[in-house]
Order: structure tokens, then sequence, then C-alpha cells
């Protein structure tokens, strides 16, 4: 399906190019995400536009702002395995504890907030596939890392952390959302309708509330769920005594919105070790692109097994996949 840009648009789009400044090129992108047709054609064009939009907002914000602060090094974390979800929240909610459980990763834990200084990776295991972890140092209404703005738009999405040993603690998971708003990061109920305006992040997010061995953390929860008002789906756990850890490793990988798909090589077994992961609803040419970006326009038709299809029925590269299938791509 081609996209089909209106004329209006390639004037915009000379107008980012031939722009000098950060303000120009701002102005001429939003004309292009205005004049832009949203359908799925377009999603491409639609998700390099918003994060165009995005670095330029940031850019021109942290600009106005002064000079960044000085920091111990730049950090970057290309996506790995079938996504990459981030912690956030205030100290001391047991962000890294929970990396321990979850990931062989191994950052400072101790009974003291802002042990967490730098962002620490780690690889979680769900089944048969791995989900990239990232621990952000903690946030509150007047602590900010710079670079945590940087890392977020790369995230698929995120874990928000409720502390229920804490009698603030509600009080300072909200200071983590108001703070992450300023930012132009908004966290959102996976599967939401993405936000209309361009230059704001949305992430999807779980909230966590930790510690529920504490013996006041019923009271405490019924409290921040009024105080809160969150919309967000809530997992209970206590990452020191492991309760719920295990059912929280599903819901991180079932908020990335992806599925799980095989592939095989014509006469050959199918390879299910190491499945792709597309997004829910992606089709054989969408799968192609994970599979090789030279693929996506070159790929005819595909033999699927799965429960979308019978056994080996041939399919064209318009067709949806689902979950388990196992696909043989043609050219």
């Amino acid at each position: 399906m081609a996209v089909n840009l209106p004329p209006h648009y390639h004037d915009a789009e000379a107008r980012y190019k031939k722009a000098q400044t950060p303000e120009d090129k701002l102005v001429a992108l939003k004309e292009m995400w205005v004049l832009l047709p949203k359908h799925k054609a377009s999603e491409k064009v639609q998700a390099d536009l918003k994060t165009k939009i995005s670095e330029l907002t940031d850019q021109i914000e942290q600009a106005r702002l002064g000079p960044k602060k000085a920091a111990p090094g730049t950090y970057k974390f290309p996506r790995q395995g079938a996504g990459q979800v981030v912690f956030l929240g205030p100290p001391n909610a047991g962000k890294s504890l929970l990396m321990t459980k979850l990931t062989k990763a191994t950052p400072v834990v101790a009974p003291y907030p802002f042990t967490t200084r730098e962002p620490t990776p780690g690889m979680m295991d769900y089944e048969d596939v791995r989900v990239q972890l990232i621990d952000l140092p903690p946030i509150t209404a007047d602590a900010y890392e710079p670079f945590i703005t940087d890392i977020t738009r790369s995230a698929d999405a995120a874990i928000l952390f409720l502390d229920l040993a804490d009698d603030d603690g509600p009080t300072a998971t909200q200071a983590a959302i108001e703070r992450l708003k300023l930012a132009r990061r908004e966290l959102m109920s996976p599967g939401s309708p993405m936000p209309d305006d361009p230059a704001v992040y949305a992430l999807p997010t779980i909230l966590v509330a930790n510690k529920c061995d504490d013996e006041a953390a019923e009271l405490r929860l019924e409290l921040a769920q009024e105080a809160l008002g969150s919309p967000l789906p809530l997992r209970i756990i206590s990452a020191e005594r492991g309760d719920g850890v295990d059912e929280l490793r599903k819901a991180i990988y079932e908020a990335l919105g992806v599925m799980r798909i095989y592939t095989k090589q014509p006469g050959k077994p199918p390879d299910m070790t190491s499945p792709f992961t597309p997004l829910i609803g992606s089709t054989v040419a969408e799968l192609a692109g994970k599979v090789h970006r030279d693929l996506e326009d070159a790929v005819k038709s595909a033999r699927v097994w799965g429960s979308g299809a019978f056994d080996g029925q041939t399919v064209g590269r318009e067709h949806v996949l689902h979950d388990k299938d196992v696909v043989e791509l043609h050219t």
C-alpha cells in the first residue's frame, strides 16, 4: 500500500531539509506531521517523524535550560531481544533488587536511596524469548538525570515502582510521574491509543507495587490506589521474598505487544529456538523486514503453519500472522 504523500508535504519536507536552526526544522516537521495521511502504509513515516520531533523538542528544551550537567559517559543501549523495558520510580523502591531477580545483572543493592547512579542493563528470560531490562537512576521532583530522557525514547515499555513499605510511597511515585511529564514522557496502559502530540513519547507501563511482605502493605496499597487513581495495570510483588515475580515476567513480555514467529527454510525443519518477535498484527511482509530489511519488498508469498491458516497454506505478503506461527518465506 502506497503512502501517497500530498504535494504540500513535499514542500514542508524541502523546508525541513533547508532549515538552519532546530526551531525552523521543528516547525517544518510539525507541518509534515499534520499533512501526513495517517494509515497503516504510513506507520513507518509516522514513527520516523515522531522520533525526529521528540529529539528536536528535547534538544531545544535542553538548550533553553542551559548546558547539560557533565555525565560520566554517554549511555546507548541498542535494543536486544523481544524489546526494551526501563525501570522507573522513586528512590529505595526496590528497582535494583528486582533487576537481580529477573536478570543476571549485578547493580548495587543497598537499603538506602540513590544507590543507582548509572543505568544498568540486563536480559530477562521468558520462555523462549529474552527481554532487555534497564534499571535507571531514581526520579524525584528534584532529581532527574538528563540521559533518562534519551534512554526512554528508545524503550518499548516501562515498569513504574510503588514502595508499599513507605507511607510516602504514593507521593514519591506521583512525583516521578509528574517529573517524567515535564520531560514529555507519558506513562500509559499497554494497548491504549497513542497521544496525538508527536512531541510526547508514550510508554506502555505496568505499575509494580513492591514490598508486599511489609505488615502494613495492604493498607498502604488501598491508600495508594486512592491517591494515584492510576489506570495502569497493577502487579503486586515482593522482590525480596519472590512473591509475584514469575507472573511479572509474563506481564513484562505481554506489555511489549509482540508475538513469536518461527521461521523455516524449504525442506528443512523450523527453527523453534529463536523466534522473531514482530508486533501483534504484523503481516508476512513486515516479518520479512524483521528477518532482513531487503526482504520486506522482495517477499511475494509464504507458507504458514499455525492458527490463522491450515498447515502449509500458501498466503500473500499481506496475510496477518498469529502468535507461534511457523513461516516459510518465498521471494
